[in-house]
């Protein structure tokens, strides 16, 4: 996987890796060949739409661009000239790559990285288990461990940047109206798909700097990585023809401006304190005042400390905590009713009765270590949507922006629900359960596969009105897919996914309200 990432381009070519993909056994790892196309539409209005952490398109300023009839741009267009003309097969390739879709790219490369990321840290040999040290990060255990909670927040941080950043380009390219080298000088062929939209800025390198900061901060421990990319993407613009070093210079600017704004917000927003062990008895303390006295406990061995049980106060995007605690579901049918009686009797029988079908969509939708989790499979979709639909980069940005925050609030509100009630899993209640995958290392109700995929779902549909049964569907089986795995009882599933249909109204009426309609 390390080779692999660290490849020239992220498109994996083997038959093998499109066979695993293609067999559900790994999603770990992106093959979609997609290739660059014209945009359904500029969205020339996008500079008007509302952004979610700058006040407006127009909070940071971007700088007037020299005219077209300047000295200096004309010594840009001619320079540009002889790049283009210049550009190696290998150089032309990597316009390509990333003329497919910035956003869509950088997307790609931040599941890539979650998946690589998304390893659990070993036991030391006395038993204690050591945690990732963001000051150390390729010591082992490397941090971060991107699991499902650590992931959908990257994404969420990574799409705010790219679409702020992206709503402010907008404003920018309509302001100045300095157009595409292309248009200016017709000698100037580009390599890439012809449209209306203003050069400056470079909407490409707007992206690949917001983008770049953010995932750096995230995983910084790649770095190199990281630098190397932005700068093959920014200047994949000049191989191309399609941008000047001006155009390419305002977006790089304008894209960190933002990324620090965003990041800014994250060392603010509670994530901090989402591991604080000392304090989880204090939870279990609660929970017991409350009535609960078949409390989670940790199947690891040896026991590992819970997951992240503090992430229920992460700030959410699209609502207040006050919100947050009134969408907690009303607590699960308790041990010895009927009604729970009813679903553990369900996966008695589905341990015994298990169908190949059941077993199949069980790993499918598993998501677990090693792959991009459950929020990166719903990143996924919404990527293959996007490119369907030929999505500007703007209009991009907006869709994941409005999918991943949905995302990181689905995964708050389920953590502060697992931790308020602290549930047992179905082989905890009964051992005989037996589980397709691995038993997670947090408490059952309500399941997080479920919450994600409502919330996913629900937001996809209102972008992709005509997909909204095939999303619907595929939210349902994902919520099964739990049920069959033997991890959650069927109630985990059922309240999780009506919370993530909640959850992610929140993110459609932000959507609504947008001016992007």
């Amino acid at each position: 996987m390390t080779k692999y990432i660290r490849a020239n381009t992220l498109v994996l070519k083997t038959a093998m890796v499109a066979l695993l993909w293609l067999s559900g056994c790994d999603k770990s790892l992106d093959v979609t060949d997609i290739q660059p196309q014209p945009y359904a539409s500029v969205d020339a209005n996008g500079g008007q739409w509302k952004t979610i952490l700058l006040a407006s398109g127009g909070e940071l300023s971007v700088p007037a661009p020299k005219e077209v009839t300047s000295a200096e741009y004309r010594a840009e267009l001619t320079a540009l000239k002889q790049t283009r003309e210049a550009a190696t097969a290998e150089q032309q390739q990597a316009v390509r790559y990333w003329g497919a879709g910035a956003v869509l790219r950088w997307n790609e490369i931040a599941r890539e990285l979650a998946a690589q990321y998304n390893v659990p840290p070993n036991n030391n040999p006395d038993g204690t288990y050591p945690v990732p040290d963001p000051t150390n990060p390729l010591q082992r255990p490397r941090f971060p461990f991107a699991n499902p909670p650590y992931a959908a927040r990257v994404f969420a941080l990574l799409s705010v940047a790219q679409y702020d950043a992206l709503v402010t380009a907008w404003r920018a390219k309509y302001a100045y109206n300095r157009p595409a080298p292309s248009k200016t000088d017709a000698s100037i062929n580009s390599l890439l798909p012809s449209n209306d939209l203003p050069a400056y800025p470079s909407e490409d390198a707007v992206v690949a700097a917001a983008s770049r900061e953010i995932l750096k901060a995230m995983f910084p421990g790649e770095v190199p990585l990281l630098e190397a990319k932005a700068k093959e993407h920014q200047d994949s613009r000049l191989w191309a023809g399609a941008n000047v070093q001006s155009d390419i210079d305002a977006g790089e600017a304008l894209g960190k401006a933002v990324a620090q704004r965003v990041m800014a917000y994250a060392k603010a927003d509670g994530m901090s304190k989402s591991n604080n062990q000392a304090d989880y008895p204090k939870l279990k303390q609660a929970a017991a005042a409350r009535g609960i006295t078949a409390m989670w406990t940790s199947r690891d061995i040896p026991v590992r400390p819970p997951l992240l049980p503090f992430y229920g106060d992460v700030k959410n995007w699209n609502f207040d905590g006050a919100t947050k605690i009134a969408l907690r579901p009303e607590a699960p049918p308790a041990p010895g009713t009927p009604e729970f009686q009813k679903d553990l009797e369900e996966l008695r029988q589905l341990t015994r009765n298990r169908t190949r079908e059941q077993t199949r969509i069980a790993n499918f939708w598993a998501d677990g270590p090693g792959t991009y989790t459950p929020p990166g499979h719903w990143n996924r979709k919404a990527a293959e949507l996007i490119h369907a639909a030929r999505h500007s980069e703007l209009r991009a940005a907006r869709t994941l922006a409005l999918v991943n925050t949905a995302l990181m609030d689905a995964g708050v509100c389920c953590w502060e629900t697992k931790f308020y009630y602290l549930t047992q899993r179905p082989s905890e209640v009964d051992p005989a359960i037996r589980t397709v995958t691995g038993i997670p290392n947090f408490p059952g109700y309500t399941s997080g596969h479920s919450t994600f995929s409502g919330a996913a779902a629900t937001v996809l549909g209102y972008v992709f009105p005509d997909k909204k049964a095939e999303l619907e569907a595929m939210a349902k089986e994902a919520s099964e897919s739990r049920i069959y795995g033997g991890i959650h009882f069927r109630v985990d599933c059922e309240v999780g996914l009506r919370c993530g249909n909640r959850i992610g109204e929140f993110a459609v009426r932000r959507g609504q309200a947008d001016g992007a309609q």
